[in-house]
């Protein structure tokens, strides 16, 4: 099988994901069409963007569109995709995992957890910058792998440690129920 047809599947979900997307901000009527664009060509400019990490310039010779034209449209994308966030991030619920509570094996040990939560490092591209830049971002997910709690900003040298504690210190924060974190494992007392 040679690598493109390897890749039609791939490419076919995120089409897939890409329409429902924009299935989606149409009917929230967080974007419509307009003269200059599409609800689709809005949602691919975003999607270029952020997945790409492409310069407005780029994407604007993709797209035969003006630089300030690219600007205007992936705000304004990029701001109905973040009202999206209660949609996409849940809040995370106490009941024990049926995959752990039915297991001899795992409850005993993991009958207090809710989910996972980890750091990862964001390449940002900073202008006349010669050195790479990363942004950190915590993330919690449930056992079903769907989205808790996300925290991004914070500078890519900042410890884990500093970050979960500034994550459950704000007021729109991370909340875990008494009891859940085992707070000894990052010294946050």
């Amino acid at each position: 099988m040679d690598f493109a047809a390897r890749r039609r599947p791939a490419a076919a979900i995120v089409v897939a994901v890409a329409a429902w997307l924009c299935n989606l901000l149409r009917a929230r009527e967080l974007l419509s069409d307009s003269i200059n664009a599409s609800v689709e060509e809005q949602v691919a400019m975003v999607l270029h963007v952020v997945g790409h990490n492409q310069r407005f310039r780029v994407i604007g010779l993709t797209f035969r569109r003006s630089v300030e034209t690219i600007n205007r449209y992936f705000h304004q994308a990029l701001y109905a995709v973040g009202e999206l966030r209660n949609d996409l991030i849940v809040p995370p619920t106490t009941n024990v995992h049926p995959r752990i509570l039915n297991s001899h094996r795992w409850y005993p040990y993991f009958k207090d957890c809710i989910g996972a939560i980890d750091g990862t490092h964001v390449l940002a591209r900073v202008p006349l910058k010669k050195h790479t830049t990363t942004q950190n971002v915590l993330v919690a997910v449930d056992f079903d792998l769907r989205f808790t709690f996300v925290l991004a900003g914070w500078e890519g040298s900042a410890h884990d440690a500093l970050i979960l504690a500034d994550a459950l210190e704000r007021a729109d924060g991370l909340t875990v129920p008494q009891g859940k974190l085992a707070k000894h494992t990052y010294n946050l007392a």
